[in-house]
């Protein structure tokens, strides 16, 4: 018999179904993921718990059950190529990688990207690439995606992004004020048209263009 998960990962997966989530692959992917493995050392005892937490330059990691709504959200498939703006500890970027084909991530500062990537390559996430850069003027070879995640808040989704969807590709992102609430939207392209829905309140960093000049 396998062995039974410890009662923080048992309560890290209720609470998940508590609040909604019913994907079964990405509550299998959250499972799978070891989220100790991307916070910092001192709060590892609290990894599972649902809040977020301080990583490196200032940044945060999110709060389990907003990774897990924003990745349902996305309804992604085996086949997808999928973009990230904002890496950070590379927890989102894992999920991920259980759930897709290839992922690309983009962070402005160098030393979460660096330890973004030691970390997936530790974890096996080989369909992984972590690119030092801005997310909001991507090089033009990146070319297209079918979904998008945005884990930084922007004041408008900027239509160079937007371009970047595939046709019937998703992006989702927190859209609003940087000191404030924000609100999760979810924008579906259809053709030369791009439907936005609003879906809940969050809080995250900003997004801020250009790449760190430190750290």
């Amino acid at each position: 018999m396998p062995p039974t998960p410890p009662p923080e990962k048992m309560m890290f997966q209720l609470t998940l179904r508590r609040r909604g989530i019913s994907d079964q692959a990405v509550l299998r992917a959250m499972e799978e993921v070891p989220r100790e493995e991307f916070v910092l050392p001192a709060d590892r005892p609290d990894a599972y718990r649902d809040s977020a937490m301080a990583i490196a330059c200032g940044q945060t990691i999110s709060q389990p059950f907003v990774v897990a709504y924003m990745t349902e959200q996305l309804k992604l498939q085996k086949t997808h190529r999928v973009l990230e703006i904002g890496t950070g500890s590379g927890y989102q970027a894992a999920i991920l990688s259980r759930l897709t084909a290839h992922v690309l991530t983009v962070e402005r500062f160098r030393t979460l990207a660096d330890k973004a990537r030691e970390r997936l390559e530790k974890l096996n996430c080989f369909n992984v690439e972590v690119m030092l850069g801005d997310g909001y003027a991507l090089p033009p070879g990146a070319g297209q995606f079918d979904r998008i995640i945005v884990t930084a808040a922007m004041d408008e989704i900027p239509q160079s992004l937007l371009d970047r969807l595939e046709p019937d590709g998703i992006l989702i992102a927190p859209v609003g004020p940087h000191h404030g609430v924000q609100t999760l939207v979810r924008v579906t392209r259809n053709g030369d048209r791009f439907d936005r829905k609003e879906l809940v309140d969050v809080r995250f960093v900003p997004a801020i263009p250009g790449i760190a000049r430190e750290l």
